[in-house]
């Protein structure tokens, strides 16, 4: 057996699997459980009742972390002129139009998030073979296409992430809300930010329980589960975490 797969498993052994916790007990045993030699990252998955097969019951978007993600963002800007002026301005790792759209068709992808403004979409829009897999297609629902590079740029780089329901997954979102070594609150923080934007974006279409349930993991640690009663989190539960 790997170190890692004894780790895991040893992990498992640490707490209770079969009850769920509420979000601060189980961000708390999320970092307790982590053993990793590299500040792993916290991630939420959220299973929704909806199908996002169907248009009318797509959950996609992006969400704010309050206390950011802890990650160093590498943000790619497609524009020209004066909005490239802005991105570069704004703190954009890599600007370009034509010249970086061959790049990136050439193989470079050295980026977490893409944006485009609108008139270069046509362009753009070639490249979704090399974009579309790593979900790095800019798209207008993420704010990713948009004429105001600057404040996109801003954004991502400190804490907006995107979110979608995956049709692979039967409508499961997961999100990035920190790291290991966040302190809890800054954690809870963010785990209340993504709980309110899904709650926020429910599709009229979505039919009984919308929100099926909710888990939180390390990235080389076992998933704790939610209670999804006790979703709720007050300003005072953040004073006291």
């Amino acid at each position: 057996m790997s170190s890692k797969g004894k780790k895991y498993t040893d992990a498992l052994k640490r707490f209770d699997r079969s009850r769920p916790y509420s979000p601060g007990e189980a961000l708390d045993l999320v970092k307790g459980l982590a053993s990793a030699k590299f500040d792993e990252t916290v991630e939420m998955s959220v299973r929704l009742g909806v199908d996002p097969r169907k248009a009318d019951q797509v959950v996609r978007g992006t969400v704010s972390l309050p206390s950011g993600t802890g990650k160093d963002v590498r943000v790619a800007v497609f524009a020209a002129g004066p909005a490239a002026e802005e991105a570069r301005a704004a703190g954009a790792d890599v600007v370009g139009s034509d010249d970086l759209i061959a790049r990136v068709d050439g193989g470079f992808m050295d980026f977490d998030v893409a944006i485009a403004t609108p008139d270069l979409m046509g362009q753009v829009g070639k490249l979704g073979r090399k974009l579309g897999p790593r979900g790095l297609m800019p798209n207008p629902k993420t704010g990713t296409v948009t004429t105001e590079v600057g404040k996109a740029v801003t954004d991502f780089k400190g804490g907006r992430v995107e979110y979608r329901a995956d049709t692979r997954s039967r409508g499961v979102v997961q999100v990035p809300i920190g790291k290991v070594s966040f302190e809890p609150v800054a954690l809870l923080r963010n785990f209340r930010a993504v709980i309110e934007e899904m709650n926020r974006v429910k599709p009229a279409a979505a039919k009984g329980k919308y929100i099926k349930s909710v888990a939180v993991s390390s990235t080389m640690g076992p998933g704790v589960d939610v209670d999804v009663a006790a979703l709720r989190i007050t300003d005072e539960d953040l004073v006291g975490a």
